[in-house]
Protein backbone atom coordinates (compact mmCIF):
# COMPACT_ATOMS: atom_id res chain seq x y z
CA UNK A 1 0.00 0.00 0.00
CA UNK A 2 2.86 2.54 1.29
CA UNK A 3 4.95 1.47 -2.56
CA UNK A 4 1.42 2.19 -4.57
CA UNK A 5 0.80 5.74 -2.59
CA UNK A 6 4.57 7.01 -3.55
CA UNK A 7 4.53 6.40 -6.79
CA UNK A 8 1.39 7.92 -7.17
CA UNK A 9 2.99 10.54 -5.53
CA UNK A 10 5.98 10.65 -8.08
CA UNK A 11 3.55 10.44 -10.90
CA UNK A 12 1.85 12.91 -9.81
CA UNK A 13 4.99 15.32 -9.47
CA UNK A 14 6.75 14.13 -12.49
CA UNK A 15 4.53 13.55 -15.08
CA UNK A 16 3.71 16.10 -18.08
CA UNK A 17 0.30 16.11 -20.01
CA UNK A 18 0.08 16.22 -23.56
CA UNK A 19 -1.82 19.73 -23.15
CA UNK A 20 -0.33 21.05 -20.28
CA UNK A 21 0.56 24.50 -20.96
CA UNK A 22 4.23 25.89 -20.43
CA UNK A 23 2.61 29.74 -19.62
CA UNK A 24 -0.06 30.46 -17.59
CA UNK A 25 -1.65 34.13 -18.09
CA UNK A 26 -3.33 35.55 -14.41
CA UNK A 27 -4.51 38.52 -15.41
CA UNK A 28 -6.52 36.76 -18.12
CA UNK A 29 -7.94 34.23 -15.61
CA UNK A 30 -9.18 37.01 -13.48
CA UNK A 31 -10.44 38.46 -16.68
CA UNK A 32 -12.44 35.39 -17.74
CA UNK A 33 -13.49 34.91 -14.19
CA UNK A 34 -14.79 38.22 -13.11
CA UNK A 35 -15.82 39.80 -16.96
CA UNK A 36 -15.02 37.93 -20.20
CA UNK A 37 -16.17 34.63 -19.00
CA UNK A 38 -18.57 34.98 -16.23
CA UNK A 39 -20.35 31.68 -15.32
CA UNK A 40 -23.84 33.98 -15.09
CA UNK A 41 -23.37 37.33 -17.06
CA UNK A 42 -21.55 35.74 -19.95
CA UNK A 43 -22.03 31.85 -20.39
CA UNK A 44 -25.49 32.04 -18.76
CA UNK A 45 -25.39 28.72 -16.78
CA UNK A 46 -26.29 28.08 -13.22
CA UNK A 47 -29.37 29.81 -14.07
CA UNK A 48 -32.21 28.02 -12.21
CA UNK A 49 -30.52 28.01 -8.90
CA UNK A 50 -29.39 31.46 -9.73
CA UNK A 51 -33.20 32.73 -9.85
CA UNK A 52 -34.41 30.09 -7.17
CA UNK A 53 -32.19 31.31 -4.23
CA UNK A 54 -31.50 35.00 -4.60
CA UNK A 55 -34.57 36.94 -3.18
CA UNK A 56 -32.11 38.76 -0.81
CA UNK A 57 -28.18 38.80 -1.45
CA UNK A 58 -27.37 36.78 1.77
CA UNK A 59 -28.66 33.62 0.22
CA UNK A 60 -26.58 34.18 -2.64
CA UNK A 61 -23.57 35.01 -0.69
CA UNK A 62 -23.97 31.79 0.67
CA UNK A 63 -25.03 29.87 -2.13
CA UNK A 64 -21.78 31.82 -4.10
CA UNK A 65 -19.46 30.94 -1.09
CA UNK A 66 -19.99 26.70 -1.27
CA UNK A 67 -19.74 26.67 -5.62
CA UNK A 68 -16.51 28.69 -4.89
CA UNK A 69 -15.19 26.20 -2.27
CA UNK A 70 -16.49 23.24 -4.42
CA UNK A 71 -14.95 25.06 -7.61
CA UNK A 72 -11.60 25.69 -5.93
CA UNK A 73 -11.13 22.24 -4.58
CA UNK A 74 -12.45 20.37 -7.50
CA UNK A 75 -10.31 22.18 -9.81
CA UNK A 76 -7.27 21.16 -7.39
CA UNK A 77 -7.84 17.69 -7.23
CA UNK A 78 -8.26 17.35 -11.03
CA UNK A 79 -5.19 18.92 -11.26
CA UNK A 80 -3.52 16.48 -8.94
CA UNK A 81 -5.24 13.38 -10.21
CA UNK A 82 -4.82 14.67 -14.07
CA UNK A 83 -1.62 12.49 -14.86
CA UNK A 84 -3.36 9.16 -13.67
CA UNK A 85 -6.90 9.77 -15.19
CA UNK A 86 -7.61 8.43 -18.65
CA UNK A 87 -9.51 10.04 -21.35
CA UNK A 88 -11.96 7.12 -21.33
CA UNK A 89 -13.20 7.56 -17.56
CA UNK A 90 -11.89 11.31 -17.04
CA UNK A 91 -15.90 13.03 -16.53
CA UNK A 92 -17.65 9.78 -14.24
CA UNK A 93 -14.33 11.05 -11.86
CA UNK A 94 -14.89 14.51 -12.37
CA UNK A 95 -18.65 14.64 -11.70
CA UNK A 96 -17.56 11.91 -8.42
CA UNK A 97 -14.73 13.84 -7.09
CA UNK A 98 -17.56 16.74 -7.43
CA UNK A 99 -19.88 15.01 -5.81
CA UNK A 100 -17.64 13.95 -2.73
CA UNK A 101 -17.52 17.74 -2.22
CA UNK A 102 -20.43 19.19 -2.71
CA UNK A 103 -21.73 16.61 -0.04
CA UNK A 104 -18.96 17.85 2.35
CA UNK A 105 -20.22 21.18 1.86
CA UNK A 106 -24.01 20.27 2.66
CA UNK A 107 -23.14 18.22 5.96
CA UNK A 108 -20.92 21.12 6.85
CA UNK A 109 -23.61 23.76 6.31
CA UNK A 110 -26.15 21.42 7.64
CA UNK A 111 -24.37 21.49 10.96
CA UNK A 112 -22.53 25.17 11.02
CA UNK A 113 -25.19 27.55 9.33
CA UNK A 114 -28.12 25.25 9.67
CA UNK A 115 -30.39 28.73 8.95
CA UNK A 116 -28.82 29.07 5.34
CA UNK A 117 -28.87 25.68 4.64
CA UNK A 118 -32.79 25.37 5.66
CA UNK A 119 -33.18 28.20 3.11
CA UNK A 120 -30.93 26.63 0.35
CA UNK A 121 -32.38 23.71 0.15
CA UNK A 122 -32.10 21.54 -1.76
CA UNK A 123 -29.90 23.83 -4.11
CA UNK A 124 -26.58 23.09 -2.13
CA UNK A 125 -27.08 19.39 -3.43
CA UNK A 126 -27.77 20.51 -6.85
CA UNK A 127 -24.13 22.25 -7.34
CA UNK A 128 -23.12 18.83 -8.85
CA UNK A 129 -25.33 19.71 -11.77
CA UNK A 130 -23.66 22.64 -11.85
CA UNK A 131 -22.28 22.97 -15.50
CA UNK A 132 -19.59 25.82 -14.69
CA UNK A 133 -17.56 23.54 -12.16
CA UNK A 134 -17.41 20.04 -14.59
CA UNK A 135 -16.48 22.39 -17.55
CA UNK A 136 -13.92 23.98 -15.88
CA UNK A 137 -12.69 20.87 -14.64
CA UNK A 138 -12.56 19.36 -18.17
CA UNK A 139 -11.43 22.21 -20.01
CA UNK A 140 -8.93 23.94 -17.50
CA UNK A 141 -8.15 22.13 -14.76
CA UNK A 142 -7.42 18.55 -16.37
CA UNK A 143 -4.51 20.86 -18.54
CA UNK A 144 -3.04 22.72 -16.19
CA UNK A 145 -0.61 22.27 -13.03
CA UNK A 146 -2.04 22.75 -9.61
CA UNK A 147 -1.38 26.59 -9.30
CA UNK A 148 -3.29 27.93 -12.46
CA UNK A 149 -6.20 24.87 -11.52
CA UNK A 150 -6.95 26.61 -7.99
CA UNK A 151 -6.37 30.29 -9.21
CA UNK A 152 -8.79 29.54 -12.16
CA UNK A 153 -11.35 28.15 -9.66
CA UNK A 154 -10.92 30.90 -7.12
CA UNK A 155 -11.84 33.73 -10.11
CA UNK A 156 -14.88 31.93 -11.18
CA UNK A 157 -16.38 31.45 -7.98
CA UNK A 158 -15.87 34.57 -7.46
CA UNK A 159 -17.41 35.33 -9.81
CA UNK A 160 -20.23 33.36 -9.73
CA UNK A 161 -20.82 34.55 -6.34
CA UNK A 162 -20.75 38.49 -7.29
CA UNK A 163 -23.53 37.19 -10.10
CA UNK A 164 -25.77 35.99 -6.97
CA UNK A 165 -24.79 39.06 -4.45
CA UNK A 166 -25.49 41.92 -7.15
CA UNK A 167 -28.93 39.77 -8.47
CA UNK A 168 -29.93 38.87 -5.20
CA UNK A 169 -28.97 43.25 -3.84
CA UNK A 170 -30.96 44.33 -6.43
CA UNK A 171 -33.90 42.05 -5.80
CA UNK A 172 -33.77 42.58 -2.13
CA UNK A 173 -33.65 45.92 -2.50
CA UNK A 174 -36.39 46.67 -4.75
CA UNK A 175 -38.48 43.98 -2.56
CA UNK A 176 -38.42 44.76 0.56
CA UNK A 177 -36.17 47.79 0.83
CA UNK A 178 -32.95 46.28 2.79
CA UNK A 179 -29.73 44.67 1.77
CA UNK A 180 -28.00 41.33 3.72
CA UNK A 181 -31.33 40.71 5.97
CA UNK A 182 -30.82 37.73 8.53
CA UNK A 183 -27.12 37.90 7.36
CA UNK A 184 -26.42 37.92 11.35
CA UNK A 185 -28.53 35.20 11.53
CA UNK A 186 -27.45 32.94 8.50
CA UNK A 187 -23.72 33.37 8.39
CA UNK A 188 -23.08 34.38 11.87
CA UNK A 189 -22.57 37.30 14.04
CA UNK A 190 -19.41 38.76 12.53
CA UNK A 191 -21.18 39.62 9.02
CA UNK A 192 -24.04 41.73 11.63
CA UNK A 193 -22.37 44.71 9.76
CA UNK A 194 -23.81 43.41 6.31
CA UNK A 195 -27.67 44.10 7.84
CA UNK A 196 -28.90 47.28 6.23
CA UNK A 197 -32.18 49.02 5.72
CA UNK A 198 -32.20 51.34 2.53
CA UNK A 199 -35.42 52.27 3.01
CA UNK A 200 -37.54 52.82 6.03
CA UNK A 201 -40.93 52.01 6.24
CA UNK A 202 -40.79 50.38 2.85
CA UNK A 203 -44.23 48.70 2.07
CA UNK A 204 -42.19 46.45 -0.27
CA UNK A 205 -42.27 45.24 -4.46
CA UNK A 206 -43.52 41.78 -4.39
CA UNK A 207 -42.61 41.27 -7.87
CA UNK A 208 -39.34 41.70 -7.06
CA UNK A 209 -38.49 38.89 -5.10
CA UNK A 210 -40.95 36.03 -6.79
CA UNK A 211 -39.22 34.10 -9.98
CA UNK A 212 -40.83 36.59 -12.66
CA UNK A 213 -38.84 39.64 -10.72
CA UNK A 214 -35.58 37.51 -11.18
CA UNK A 215 -36.06 37.04 -14.49
CA UNK A 216 -36.86 40.70 -15.26
CA UNK A 217 -33.70 41.93 -12.74
CA UNK A 218 -31.59 39.53 -15.00
CA UNK A 219 -32.37 40.75 -17.90
CA UNK A 220 -31.72 44.37 -16.98
CA UNK A 221 -28.32 43.33 -15.70
CA UNK A 222 -27.53 41.62 -18.86
CA UNK A 223 -28.18 44.57 -20.76
CA UNK A 224 -25.76 47.14 -18.49
CA UNK A 225 -23.37 44.71 -19.01
CA UNK A 226 -23.56 44.81 -22.58
CA UNK A 227 -23.40 48.75 -22.96
CA UNK A 228 -21.11 48.97 -20.28
CA UNK A 229 -19.00 46.24 -22.43
CA UNK A 230 -19.34 47.96 -25.84
CA UNK A 231 -18.67 51.72 -24.14
CA UNK A 232 -15.25 49.60 -23.13
CA UNK A 233 -14.50 48.42 -26.47
CA UNK A 234 -15.14 51.93 -28.30
CA UNK A 235 -12.44 52.93 -25.78
CA UNK A 236 -9.57 50.30 -26.14
CA UNK A 237 -10.45 48.91 -22.80
CA UNK A 238 -12.61 46.12 -23.12
CA UNK A 239 -12.07 42.78 -24.05
CA UNK A 240 -11.81 41.41 -28.22
CA UNK A 241 -14.38 38.95 -27.82
CA UNK A 242 -16.72 41.70 -26.20
CA UNK A 243 -17.18 43.42 -30.40
CA UNK A 244 -18.51 39.43 -31.59
CA UNK A 245 -20.92 39.22 -28.33
CA UNK A 246 -22.62 42.66 -28.56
Amino acid sequence: MLTAVRCWLKTVMTNKPRELQMSVDYSRIVRDGLWDNNVVFTQSLALCPLLAVTGTATNGLGLGLASTFVMVTSGALVALLRPIITPEVRIPIFVLVIAVLVTLVDLAMNAWVHDLHKVLGLFIPLIVTNCAILGRAESFASRNRLLPALFDGLMMGIGFTLSLVILGAAREVLGSGTLFQNAALMLGEALAFLELTLIPDYRGFLLAILPPGGFIALGFILAGKRVLGRRLQRRGLGPATEEAVA
